[in-house]
């Protein structure tokens, strides 16, 4: 398991929130603070996902803000 600690960053624009990962450089909106954050989420997810396929996750990540660290989980 691996876990990747990111900023979020949340604004109003208009009647929308928009949301924010400076370190992946991965942006979503929703209607409330709440949608937008849910869609932030997937978002990332989505980009890991595709760059995991593509086989280009390490230098995604290879980028001098982002660290990330590996759980051997033990179950």
């Amino acid at each position: 398991m691996k876990n990747l600690v990111v900023t979020e960053e949340i604004w109003q624009e208009g009647n929308m929130y928009t949301a924010y990962c400076p370190e992946l450089d991965v942006a979503s909106c929703g209607s409330d603070v709440e949608q937008a954050r849910k869609n932030l989420l997937e978002a990332i997810e989505i980009q890991l996902e595709e760059t995991t396929k593509l086989g280009t996750l390490k230098a995604f990540l290879n980028v001098p803000k982002i660290c990330y660290h590996s759980q051997i989980d033990e179950h």
